[in-house]
C-alpha cells in the first residue's frame, strides 16, 4: 500500500470533502467530454469554442448532482461527533462514497451507447418505460455484451475512485472538547448553506431551483442541451414530472382535419415586415382592467389601469380571453411557442428539450433583429434559458441594465426605467426587429417606487396600487416609444402572464380565474386593428396571429389559432395538474379521470351555478371530441418531439 496523505485537526473532514468534490468535478468533465466524443455524430455544429461554453456550463448541473448523490457521504463526515476519526466508521463512509458515485457514472455511462436511440439524456421517465419488460434481464445482459468496453471504462474509474479515495485518512484529533464541538458545529451550518445555493443553483430571491431548461443558456438549439446536462441530473430531477402518455382517438387524417397543428399560408398577399413588440404584463387579470368591466359594481367601477383602458379603445381586442397557464413560467412558451403546460409547466418538462419552433425562430429566418427585456437579474425563472432556446439573440435583464440605483430590492430593476431603457435599446435596432417584454413591478410585495407613494390608488387588494404603478410605467413607454421612426411600422402584442387576486365574485369562478387581456394595436394601421370580438382566444392563438397578419407565407407548428379569423368553431384549453379547463362556443367543460367532471354555459351562467353535465345534451359530444383531439396532438407529439412543421 502506497503512503497515505494524513488529513490532520478538526478541518480534516472537510477539507477531504472539498478535495474530493473537486475531483468528482473533473470526473463529471471527462464524463461529459466522453459523451459528447461518443456521439459527436449528433452534434455536427457544435464548434470547439461552442464546446468550451457547454463543458464551463455543465459544472453548475454537476454540482447539483453531486451534490445530491454525496448527500449521505456529506452528512456522515460533516456532523460534529468524535467517532467519526474511527476505522470502522471510515470504512462506512468510504464505501458509501464509491458506491454513490458508482452509480452516478454508471449512468453517464449508460447513456454514452442510450442516447442515439432517445436522442436526449435519460430521464425518470425511464422507469414507467421498462416497468413492464418480461425480459429486462436479457436487455441488460445483451446490453453489456454489445457495450463491453463500457463495462471495463466503468470498472476502471470506479477502481480509479477507490485508489483516490485511499490517499487521504482522517487523522484523529488529540484532545475532543468544547472548541472541537463549537467548530465542527458552524461548519455543519457552512456546509449546510453552500448544500443548498448548490442544488438551488443559487442564493439569490429571483433564482428557482435548477431545472433541465437551465441548460438551454449555454447551447444554440435543444439537442445540445444533452451536452451540458449529466444523466444523474436529468433522472433526479424528473423522478416525479408528468410522463404523458400516447392517445389514439382518431386516425391520423381524422386528426388532421378535426384539429391541424401545421398552419399553412392561406392568401397570397406579400409578407410584411413589420416589427412586432410584445408586452407580457405580470399580474394584469382582467377584473383590474376598467375597459372589460363597464358593468361591475353597478356601472361605477373605472379599474386601476387608465392608460391601458386608453390603449385598448384604439386597438383590437376580445371579451373572452383567456392565459393557458396559472404561473409566470407557463406565459412565455404559450406566447412566444404557441405551446401550452400540461400537467406542468413546459419549461420544466421532460420535453423542454424538444425541438420547437417560435415566434423570434421564424421571424428571424426573415431577417428580424431578436430580443427579449425583463428587469430581474438574467438566471431569474429561467427567462434567460428558455429564450437562448426560443431563439431570441439579444437578451437584455438586469445585468445588461448595469444600474443597481432603480433596483426594487427584490426582483429587478423598476417597470418604469426599464422600459425606457428598452425603448431606447429598440431605437438602436435594425428594422425589422421583434421584441418582447416581461414586467415585474406588479409583483409581491406590491410596492411602489417611493417617489409614487399615495400616487396610486389603494383599491381593494394589495396588488391594485402597483398595478397602476405598472400602467403609468406603460404609458411612459408608449409616450417615449411613440416619438421613434419604427413606432407606426410596429405590431405591438399586449397581454397578461396570468390572472392573481379577485374582488368581485364574477371572477372568482374557475374560469374567469384564467380571464387575462389580448390585446393587438397597431398605430399605423388607420383602424385595421380596432374593435372588440366575441371569439374565444387564448395565449397560444398569439403566435398564429401575428404571423398570419404578417402574411408569413410558409407553414409552421402551433398549438393555436388566428385569433382574426371570423370562424369561431376554435376551443381554448387550460390545465391544472390532471384536470383539463375546455372552452368551446358559449360552455366551459371540466375533465379529469377520464371523465367530464362539469359542463356549464358561460354565456347564462356565468357564476356558474346549474352543472348541465350529464343531461345529454349534444354540446358535450362535441367538447369531449375537440379536448380528445387536443390531447393526442399534444401527448403523442410531445412524447415523439414533433413540434415543428418539418
Amino acid at each position: 500500500m502506497g503512503k497515505k496523505i494524513s488529513l490532520k485537526g478538526w478541518m480534516g473532514p472537510y477539507v477531504a470533502l472539498a478535495i474530493q468534490f473537486v475531483m468528482l468535478l473533473l470526473v463529471y468533465a471527462l464524463l461529459r467530454y466522453g459523451f459528447y466524443a461518443f456521439n459527436s455524430s449528433q452534434f455536427p455544429q457544435v464548434s470547439g469554442v461552442e464546446l468550451l461554453t457547454m463543458m464551463l456550463g455543465g459544472v453548475k448541473f454537476d454540482i447539483v448532482a453531486l451534490l445530491y448523490i454525496n448527500i449521505l457521504y456529506i452528512l456522515l463526515l460533516a456532523i460534529p461527533v468524535p467517532f467519526k476519526y474511527h476505522g470502522t466508521y471510515q470504512k462506512i463512509c468510504k464505501w458509501v462514497f464509491v458506491v454513490s458515485n458508482s452509480i452516478g457514472i454508471a449512468l453517464n455511462l449508460i447513456d454514452y451507447a442510450y442516447y442515439p436511440f432517445t436522442l436526449k439524456r435519460t430521464t425518470g421517465t425511464v422507469i414507467d418505460q421498462f416497468a413492464n419488460e418480461e425480459n429486462l434481464y436479457k436487455l441488460a445482459f445483451d446490453f453489456a455484451i454489445d457495450y463491453w468496453y463500457l463495462i471495463i471504462l466503468f470498472g476502471f474509474m470506479v477502481w480509479g475512485l477507490i485508489k483516490f479515495y485511499d490517499l487521504f485518512f482522517l487523522q484523529r484529533p488529540v484532545r475532543f472538547h468544547w472548541k472541537f464541538y463549537a467548530v465542527q458545529l458552524a461548519m455543519l451550518l457552512v456546509v449546510a448553506f453552500l448544500f443548498v445555493g448548490g442544488v438551488r443553483g443559487g442564493w439569490a430571491h429571483s433564482t428557482r431551483p435548477i431545472t433541465l431548461s437551465n441548460a438551454g443558456d449555454y447551447v444554440k438549439s435543444p439537442e445540445e442541451m444533452n451536452i451540458v446536462l449529466n444523466t444523474p441530473f436529468s433522472i433526479l430531477k424528473t423522478l416525479k414530472a408528468v410522463n404523458l402518455k400516447e392517445e389514439h382517438f382518431f386516425t391520423e387524417e381524422e386528426l388532421k382535419k378535426l384539429y391541424p397543428v401545421i398552419h399553412e399560408p392561406n392568401d397570397t398577399a406579400s409578407f410584411r415586415k413589420l416589427n412586432v413588440v410584445v408586452l407580457i404584463l405580470e399580474s394584469f387579470g382582467k377584473e383590474h382592467i376598467g375597459f372589460y368591466n363597464k358593468d361591475l359594481d353597478n356601472g361605477q367601477y373605472n379599474g386601476y389601469t387608465p392608460f391601458l383602458d386608453s390603449l385598448i379603445a384604439e386597438s383590437y381586442t376580445f371579451n373572452r380571453s383567456y392565459a393557458n397557464g396559472r404561473k409566470s413560467i407557463d406565459a412565455l412558451p404559450s406566447v412566444i411557442t404557441g405551446i401550452p403546460s400540461i400537467g406542468e409547466p413546459f419549461v420544466l418538462s421532460v420535453y423542454s428539450g424538444n425541438r420547437t419552433t417560435s415566434l423570434a425562430k421564424l421571424l428571424a429566418n426573415e431577417g428580424y433583429t431578436t430580443s427579449f427585456f425583463h428587469g430581474a437579474p438574467n438566471g431569474s425563472m429561467g427567462f434567460s434559458a428558455y429564450m437562448q432556446l426560443a431563439g431570441i439573440q439579444h437578451y437584455y435583464g438586469k445585468n445588461e441594465y448595469n444600474n443597481d440605483a432603480d433596483f426594487d430590492g427584490i426582483w429587478g430593476i423598476w417597470d418604469e426605467p426599464f422600459m425606457q431603457y428598452m425603448a431606447k435599446e429598440m431605437d438602436q435596432m435594425k428594422e425589422p426587429f421583434f421584441s418582447s417584454f416581461f414586467s415585474l413591478s406588479s409583483h409581491h410585495p406590491f410596492k411602489v417606487p417611493e417617489q409614487y407613494a399615495n400616487t396610486f390608488p389603494k383599491g381593494t387588494l394589495p396588488l391594485h396600487e402597483p398595478l397602476g404603478y405598472a400602467d403609468h410605467a406603460l404609458k411612459e413607454f408608449f409616450r417615449t416609444a411613440s416619438k421613434s421612426d419604427w413606432y407606426k411600422n410596429t405590431l405591438f402584442v399586449i397581454c397578461a402572464d396570468h390572472a392573481s387576486m379577485t374582488h368581485f365574485p364574477e371572477y372568482a369562478t374557475m374560469p374567469n380565474s384564467f380571464a387575462i387581456p389580448i390585446v393587438f394595436y397597431y398605430p399605423g394601421g388607420e383602424g385595421q386593428l380596432k374593435g372588440v370580438s366575441d371569439k374565444l382566444v387564448q395565449q397560444i392563438d398569439i403566435m398564429p396571429t401575428v404571423l398570419n397578419f404578417l402574411h408569413y407565407d410558409k407553414p409552421y407548428f402551433s398549438f393555436g389559432f388566428d385569433a382574426l379569423d371570423p370562424r369561431q368553431d376554435n376551443f381554448l384549453v387550460s390545465n391544472i395538474g390532471s384536470s383539463y379547463n375546455f372552452f368551446m362556443g358559449d360552455y366551459y367543460m371540466s375533465y379529469g379521470d377520464r371523465e367530464v367532471k362539469s359542463l356549464y354555459n358561460l354565456r347564462t351562467d356565468k357564476l356558474l351555478k346549474e352543472d348541465l353535465k350529464g343531461k345529454n345534451l349534444p354540446v358535450q359530444d362535441s367538447l369531449m371530441r375537440k379536448l380528445e383531439a387536443f390531447m393526442q396532438q399534444y401527448n403523442n407529439r410531445m412524447i415523439h418531439n414533433k413540434l415543428v412543421a418539418d
